[in-house]
């Protein structure tokens, strides 16, 4: 049971259970041509993230790690026509290609891209007393600790933290990992446990995209609440 039979599970889930889809399939061919890596999640990955964030109602969406805008795109897909989602890319390249994604699959109404590092973004979000029901985690490992502070710091109660890459293909229990990857999820992982304010899980996956998985945090107080 290797990563071929797991590419081989995803394509039959993904055949079965997704079906065609032409505008998310356009967005990794444009992605591809762009050069951007194939760091994507997964067709199954995006629908998931789809669902949780229908599941949970989410009106207004931050996610941090944009790339070419595909699974910005599986979570527009989530909103009511009086939803939003903000999303973060540090690269302006990146977010050049995202935004011609967003465009032609005609969400651009609804989704702002800020292009510039998230740890300058995310303040000024918090200037703008914005609030988010979700919050997608996606972006560079070892900034993951100062991510989910400032996820929390933009969250309310009820607000459901998704956080991608924390299993590392197992490399996460290795407590002497050399990987500052490896080491950024580690120190998370540790807040995570030693917030009150939050209740949290992880998922190991297999697919296309190897051996990983989820975090997930839900909000029982947010950050006034908890200072008052």
């Amino acid at each position: 049971m290797g990563r071929e039979r797991w590419a081989a599970v995803d394509r039959y889930l993904g055949d079965q259970l997704l079906g065609p889809d032409a505008v998310m399939e356009a967005v990794l061919r444009e992605n591809a041509r762009a050069g951007l890596p194939a760091h994507d999640v997964s067709p199954t990955q995006g629908k998931f993230l789809f669902l949780l964030a229908k599941i949970h109602g989410a009106r207004s969406i931050l996610e941090i790690g944009t790339l070419g805008g595909y699974s910005t795109l599986w979570l527009a897909r989530s909103l009511s026509p009086s939803g939003d989602l903000v999303t973060l890319e540090s690269d302006a390249t990146h977010a050049e290609v995202a935004k011609r994604n967003i465009e032609r699959a005609g969400f651009a109404p609804r989704v702002d891209v800020r292009v510039g590092a998230a740890l300058d973004s995310l303040p000024a979000l918090a200037d703008e007393q914005r609030r988010f029901d979700l919050i997608f985690i996606d972006a560079d490992k070892p900034s993951n600790p100062v991510y989910f502070e400032w996820a929390l710091r933009l969250s309310r109660s009820g607000t459901l933290i998704v956080i991608d890459n924390v299993i590392r293909d197992g490399q996460v229990i290795e407590e002497g990992s050399p990987d500052p990857n490896v080491q950024g999820v580690r120190r998370m992982n540790a807040m995570i446990a030693a917030e009150p304010r939050v209740s949290a899980t992880a998922l190991q996956t297999v697919g296309n995209k190897g051996y990983d998985g989820f975090a997930m945090a839900l909000v029982l107080e947010d950050s006034a609440e908890g200072d008052a």
